[in-house]
């Protein structure tokens, strides 16, 4: 005849059931080691992408009673660092921070090793910013319609900045030029200071900026802001017009910053990378830090994170191909 389990065992059981019901995902949970795990991200310190690990990091620690730690791995438009994660094992104690110009790299170095839609997991993006429309102060124009008629009126004749070739302030003009037929000029700058410091000089005219950046410059009189690149207001910046409302029909440029694991990650430590860091970017205090760089929470599924990578790649490589825009 078979027993009923003692009954001081089965509060045991019951116990532990709802201990690991409600705890963070430790290590054996989460199938790795304890090992300290590696965010690598692809740019310079104190750039969009490594703000954010360094956000993520300590939170994914905690989480997690794990080591985290940000290993920065710049060059090549962050070629050299996302060839490094392509090239780690998919155990989780690799991932990579980066932002939406890791899709637009391979167009511009067509020899590198790897395919950025097929060998890299997507986990998640993180946010979402835009980046604006603005000119000197003594333009002319206070709109994105009279902008437009204020370029086709000097075809060939005028010029626009960016912090160097192949950036997003470089694709965002060449877009509207093919959007809206326009004849301008681009000057590249090895960097983004100089691009500004010439634009609130007068030397350049135009160029586009990340809304954040182009804030206190327009605050203090020294630029103008004729829109913005969502297609739908910026929620931080709900006062901008999108470049779409005033007439550039579907101009939708969404400067986002995503989190990626080597290719052939587990599903189920993808899941799990997954819920844990839209779980961090809900709490109030990361949507604040975020919100100090122009961010906006945007998170979704890895599916859905996938997805907007090959848009986005697909895109931009029509634009590149059109626009013929060549690596320096």
């Amino acid at each position: 005849m078979s027993r009923s389990p003692d009954p001081s065992r089965r509060r045991v059981l019951a116990a532990l059931v709802a201990a690991a019901a409600v705890a963070p995902f430790g290590a054996l949970a989460q199938g790795i080691s304890k090992r300290p795990v590696r965010i690598v991200v692809p740019f310079t310190p104190a750039a969009g992408p490594d703000i954010v690990a360094r956000l993520l990091a300590p939170r994914l620690q905690a989480r997690w009673d794990q080591p985290f730690f940000v290993e920065n791995k710049p060059g090549a438009s962050g070629t050299i660092g996302t060839e490094v994660v392509v090239k780690s094992p998919p155990d989780g104690h690799t991932i990579m921070v980066g932002p939406a110009s890791i899709v637009t790299a391979p167009h511009l170095y067509p020899k590198i090793s790897y395919d950025v839609v097929k060998d890299l997991s997507a986990i998640t993006n993180v946010g979402s910013t835009s980046l604006a429309l603005v000119v000197h102060k003594s333009v002319p124009v206070s709109t994105v319609r009279e902008f437009i008629a204020w370029v086709k009126s000097q075809p060939g004749k005028l010029n626009y900045g960016s912090p160097g070739n192949g950036t997003h302030h470089h694709f965002c003009m060449e877009l509207l030029k093919l959007q809206a037929g326009l004849d301008i000029v681009h000057v590249p700058y090895k960097g983004s200071a100089p691009a500004e410091n010439d634009l609130i000089a007068g030397v350049i005219p135009t160029m586009f900026l990340p809304v954040h950046v182009a804030l206190p410059k327009i605050k203090a009189g020294q630029i103008k802001v004729l829109g913005e690149s969502l297609k739908e207001r910026h929620p931080l910046f709900p006062d901008i017009p999108s470049l779409h409302e005033q007439g550039v029909t579907g101009y939708d440029v969404d400067l986002w910053i995503g989190v990626w694991a080597p290719p052939g990650m587990p599903a189920d430590l993808l899941a799990k990378y997954n819920s844990e860091i839209r779980a961090i970017v809900a709490l109030p205090e990361m949507r604040d830090q975020l919100a100090s760089q122009g961010l906006v929470p945007n998170t979704g599924t890895p599916e859905q994170f996938a997805k907007l990578v090959k848009d986005d790649f697909e895109k931009w490589g029509k634009v590149i191909r059109d626009a013929k825009i060549r690596a320096d």
